[in-house]
């Protein structure tokens, strides 16, 4: 396969888990914002930070209010990771590997696209932000369920789910991010019934809230939220279960093209150090200090993925 071709379905597929997972930041910060107290300001900064949306934000020199940072995230296309400007990427990527895709994928990323840029060509109101956020999600759904519906398992396959699955690990790890870099006010809260209704929410921003009750019933226990967002393989947005997926893929590939890059080993090593521990051991080392030892491992990981297989030649 082509090196641009690999490239295309690749940013494709991160493209568009990233204008789902912006929605679950926006819809994170909205439940959250009714659990704190203070200026809509203070809580609006801080999602837009942990999501990597505010420093192009301040660079325009406009005010941060809650409208101007929903405006930013959802719609604005100076914003590179807005929820439209990820959906045109993710159709632009589409067009550029038209032939690699199945009509029906096709069909689903221009339904996806149209409808979107429809929705999001005027402001949002509070009034219809869940509806709108909510036909994102499903649009995406529909773009992913025609995926593996109709898409041979080969290199096109491979490259798409690695795509999909390094956005998803970067934003579960971001969305937990938001709750001890961002969200407590103080030490104090720790254990309060602000802290648990806080751990719900980030439950529901992952959409991992009825896969909890499942597993560990009603008892919203910290210990138990960061184990099953983090190491607990069954959970499909869990960090464990992203990388997993990851390594399998690069697998296949190896296998396809009979050799081992360095990218394999990258996510051997990243398996092995961080998701083969215990919970215990990942809150002494303090969950913020993991959590962004992570990132960074991911974005290189990333960035080795299109060395190896040579996105840009």
């Amino acid at each position: 396969m082509l090196g641009k071709t690999a490239n295309g379905l690749f940013w494709m597929f991160r493209y568009l888990e990233r204008a789902e997972n912006t929605s679950r930041f926006i819809e994170t910060g909205q439940r959250m914002a009714l659990t704190r107290l203070g200026s809509d300001e203070g809580e609006w900064r801080s999602i837009m930070q942990t999501a990597g949306a505010l420093k192009g934000f301040e660079a325009t020199g406009e005010d941060l209010t809650k409208d101007a940072a929903l405006d930013w995230m959802l719609r604005s296309r100076d914003n590179p990771s807005s929820v439209l400007t990820s959906i045109e990427g993710a159709r632009q990527n589409a067009r550029l590997v038209r032939t690699a895709l199945t009509h029906e994928v096709w069909e689903a990323i221009n339904g996806c696209y149209m409808r979107t840029r429809e929705q999001l060509s005027r402001k949002v109101s509070d009034r219809d932000m869940p509806a709108v956020m909510g036909a994102i999600r499903q649009r995406t759904a529909l773009v992913r369920g025609a995926t593996h519906g109709t898409m041979l398992r080969n290199d096109i396959y491979n490259f798409a789910r690695i795509g999909t699955f390094l956005e998803r690990a970067d934003n579960t790890a971001r969305i937990l991010d938001v709750k001890y870099y961002v969200l407590l006010p103080s030490v104090m809260s720790v254990g309060s019934s602000i802290d648990n209704v806080q751990w719900e929410t980030i439950l529901r921003s992952v959409s991992a809230r009825g896969g909890f009750r499942l597993a560990y019933g009603n008892d919203y226990d910290p210990t138990d939220i960061a184990y099953f967002l983090i190491l607990d393989g069954r959970m499909p947005r869990s960090l464990a279960f992203c990388i997993s997926k990851i390594r399998d893929n690069l697998g296949h590939l190896a296998k396809n093209y009979e050799l081992t890059p360095e990218s394999s080993q990258k996510v051997a090593d990243l398996e092995k150090r961080y998701l083969s521990r215990d919970i215990e051991s990942i809150f002494d080392e303090g969950l913020h200090h993991y959590i962004q030892t992570l990132l960074t491992l991911i974005g290189d990981l990333a960035m080795q993925i299109e060395k190896d297989y040579r996105f840009y030649e």
